[in-house]
């Protein structure tokens, strides 16, 4: 969502003017067009991390949503901190280089959120939010409990692939 950010309300100020799209609002509307199906189920639980690029600063909240909900068997939980009252992850803020001498580490605050929903899966549409998560679950000894997904991954994953051609 960093580089989305830049593009779409950055490069303008330079004589960028194009449409700029981000990937969950590009699978959002695909998704309604009908012309992205999943459908391979999921049968677990997603709380989804809203990033404060994608979220706070574009906007960008209903598209990762209808995502999640067009997974079939995918039961989708908020966190008590969502949409523009998200919690950042601590990486935009340059807090994923330093080691923090004082309290608690941001990115163990929002997964202990996570936690909180019972959910088996975070899901995010950020790298940086990604590896902050990522860490936050591995620091805390979580890996079997919670685990950091990217939306992207998920879409993948639900694709009904195409069959193979036959060799001729």
């Amino acid at each position: 969502p960093h580089c989305f950010n830049t593009l779409k309300n950055e490069y303008p100020q330079f004589g960028g003017k194009y449409e700029v799209a981000h990937y969950t609002q590009f699978l959002a509307g695909l998704l309604g067009e009908g012309r992205l199906k999943l459908t391979k189920p999921m049968d677990k639980v997603i709380t989804y991390h809203d990033s404060c690029y994608l979220g706070r600063a574009n906007e960008v909240y209903e598209e990762p949503r209808k995502i999640l909900g067009a997974i079939p068997g995918l039961k989708m939980v908020e966190m008590e901190r969502n949409h523009f009252r998200s919690f950042c992850c601590g990486a935009g803020g340059g807090r994923m280089w330093m080691e923090e001498k004082l309290g608690t580490r941001i990115n163990q605050e929002r997964t202990d959120q996570a936690l909180k929903t019972r959910a088996q899966m975070v899901g995010t549409a950020c790298p940086y939010c990604l590896t902050m998560l990522g860490d936050g679950i591995k620091e805390k000894g979580l890996e079997e409990t919670l685990t950091a997904v990217d939306l992207a991954e998920l879409v993948e994953q639900c694709l009904e692939k195409p069959p193979a051609e036959e060799k001729k």
